[in-house]
């Protein structure tokens, strides 16, 4: 299968460019959620992409959500979005935005046309032109004020309709954030940390900014390493720690917390002095990383205190 051919507004020049990666940070490993085929709306494939879902994204906007099913955290937003879409139908019963679905796995060459790294990603097109959604697991109501948002700017350009009264989108952008969005969607990821690091001067206690930029800086680690080469030569050398922490970025980076847990508590076990604490802290970044109720996080720290201790 090939890739199709993207008229301007895909890749590297336009609409979303290379993101580095999206990272399912809050539900990374968890257990599989059960797809019910009707679920995933508009199937998008190298087939329809070109010929039908970017001709039709001038009457009405797309929502696309890239998947894997071995992501249960991409495949969670599956059935959410979904929903949101039929709670939005005309009072004739016709959908007012496209909800799409993209199997990473299934669909490669898609996958490669869009730059996706990891899932889940979503992105909205517009008059074909791309827009970066969100690249992580957010809560519904996060989810809902996106896709009203994007509605809301879509309407302004004469694509499909805005939200009803009464269901004002609750999302704000920070210009900041802008910059960084901006930053991520050519791959310039030092100005991204910029952008993220100016939001948080201005509002230390914002989750989303102290996230973005903990993303953007493990993107920036990570950046140009081979993940299969790092991880087995981190392996062979168990206590080299610079090796075992970037293959603990890889791991995390693939979805895998708790390999990149495991890998930094056991060169914890095997180090000291300034070696072990460097460890540590690195462990403790990447737990900025997971969602401060997640199960493997008290998991990880109770392992993190026992090697120390």
């Amino acid at each position: 299968m090939s890739t199709p051919q993207l008229p301007r507004g895909f890749g590297k020049n336009g609409g979303l460019g290379n993101l580095g990666g999206a990272f399912d940070l809050s539900s990374l490993r968890q257990p599989a959620v059960a797809l019910d085929p009707e679920e995933l709306g508009y199937v998008v494939t190298a087939a329809n992409l070109v010929s039908e879902l970017l001709p039709a994204s001038h009457d009405a906007v797309a929502i696309i959500l890239c998947w894997s099913a071995r992501s249960p955290g991409a495949q969670s937003l599956i059935p959410i979005m979904r929903g949101f879409n039929r709670d939005d139908e005309s009072p004739e019963g016709d959908p007012t935005w496209i909800f799409g679905t993209v199997n990473v796995d299934t669909e490669p060459s898609v996958a490669k046309a869009l730059h996706v790294q990891s899932v889940p990603l979503a992105i909205a097109i517009i008059q074909e032109q791309l827009v970066p959604l969100f690249e992580s697991v957010p809560p519904p109501e996060q989810v809902r004020a996106v896709i009203n948002k994007v509605l809301e700017l879509a309407a302004q350009k004469g694509v499909g309709v805005a939200p009803e009264v009464g269901e004002p989108s609750e999302l704000t952008i920070e210009p900041e954030e802008e910059a960084a969005m901006a930053a991520l969607e050519t791959g310039d990821f030092n100005a991204a940390k910029i952008a993220y690091q100016s939001w948080i001067a201005k509002s230390p206690s914002n989750k989303m900014a102290v996230l973005g930029l903990a993303q953007v800086e493990l993107l920036l680690r990570i950046d140009g390493l081979d993940p299969v080469a790092v991880k087995a030569s981190a392996d062979g050398e168990p206590t080299n720690i610079k090796l075992a922490m970037q293959a603990a970025d890889c791991d995390l980076a693939e979805g895998d917390f708790d390999a990149a847990a495991a890998r930094l508590i056991t060169t914890v076990k095997l180090t000291a002095g300034d070696e072990r604490k460097a460890v540590r802290e690195h462990l403790l970044t990447l737990f900025t990383l997971i969602d401060s109720d997640d199960p493997r996080l008290a998991k990880a720290r109770t392992q993190l205190a026992s090697a120390l201790f």
